[in-house]
């Protein structure tokens, strides 16, 4: 959680640097087009984490479905519960086992994407330094 704070944190107060110093850099074509680059991938960065976060509370609900549903399961063999009965409660916790592995592959492909989206933002913001120093140094 701290790190989601720090990050969100360095988010926040970059794209309030950027908003405001918008202006003074409106007339170079490059640095405009890069803020528009970095603003995307911020936004797609923020979208990332918010797939993350319903895939991670998707998870715990299919664990803890999977949990009641061995429970059940026991017991029914404790009861002695008929075959039917029995065969059904495996059936549903085989279900529940490939839902769980379809969220966390799911989990990790957000997680690949968030990734891929930090290192776009971590280029757009070496890029716009660079076009920023360039520019100061024109004038």
């Amino acid at each position: 959680m701290d790190r989601l704070s720090k990050i969100l944190g360095a988010g926040l107060m970059t794209s309030s640097l950027l908003f405001v110093s918008t202006p003074a850099f409106a007339a170079d074509g490059e640095i405009k087009s890069d803020l528009k680059e970095l603003r995307q991938d911020h936004k797609e960065l923020h979208q990332d984490n918010r797939e993350i976060r319903g895939d991670r509370r998707e998870l715990r609900g299919d664990f803890k479905e999977l949990k009641e549903d061995r429970k059940e399961l026991r017991g029914d063999i404790k009861s002695g519960a008929g075959d039917t009965e029995i065969a059904q409660d495996r059936k549903e916790i085989r279900s529940d086992r490939r839902e769980i592995k379809g969220d966390k592959r799911e989990l990790r492909r957000d997680r690949k994407e968030r990734r891929h989206d930090r290192r776009e933002l971590h280029g757009d913001r070496r890029e716009l330094r660079r076009d920023i120093r360039d520019y100061k140094a024109s004038n």
